[in-house]
């Protein structure tokens, strides 16, 4: 028993610090993919009645406390020297404008669009997911801002607004999970 508390305080235990460092380096190296629930919205859950991708004022969008923790996820980013290669976006307005806080520039892709209460878009979102997470990377990152029900349909993980789930591709579609980093607002 000894032992095992020896090697889980060198390890660290998944969301210690020393745990989240070794991700932070792992990302450093590059190569990984990023997924990204959009931060903190509007009360409620899914979309409103009558919400249409192109006109944001129907959809539950950032609060003033989700931009700060977008920008600052962002800010750790840089920070830290960590390369990014390509952010995408879900097309959803709270994704969008996470993604466009922290790195600048989005592209959109419907693959990584909302899946609560479209489980109808599941398995084709889920095989579309898996090509572009599972392609091998080179020295930068890959970023992909999207939905907790969608980040949960791929990998099983269910992230909390704004946390990020870090995959390591290993090609034809397939990926590891290596962790879960949180960067928290100041």
């Amino acid at each position: 028993m000894r032992n095992l508390l020896a090697f889980l305080v060198v390890i660290g235990l998944p969301g210690s610090a020393v745990a989240d460092e070794q991700l932070w380096k792992q990302l450093k190296s590059g190569g990984h993919v990023v997924l990204i629930r959009h931060t903190i919205t509007t009360p409620g859950a899914g979309d409103p009645p009558g919400m249409r991708l192109d006109d944001c004022t129907t959809q539950r969008n950032l609060t003033d406390e989700g931009r700060r923790h977008a920008r600052r996820i962002g800010e750790e980013f840089r920070s830290r020297g960590i390369a990014v290669e390509r952010v995408l976006s879900s097309p959803w307005c709270r994704c969008v404008e996470t993604a466009r806080l922290a790195f600048k520039e989005a592209e959109t892709s419907a693959a990584l669009g909302n899946l609560f209460g479209r489980q109808e878009n599941r398995e084709r979102q889920v095989r579309e997911m898996r090509a572009i997470v599972g392609e091998k990377r080179g020295t930068a990152n890959l970023v992909l801002v999207s939905h907790g029900s969608t980040i949960l349909a791929l990998t099983g993980v269910s992230p909390a607004t704004g946390e990020m789930v870090i995959v390591t591709p290993q090609g034809e579609g397939r990926f590891a999970v290596a962790g879960r980093l949180t960067v928290e607002e100041r």
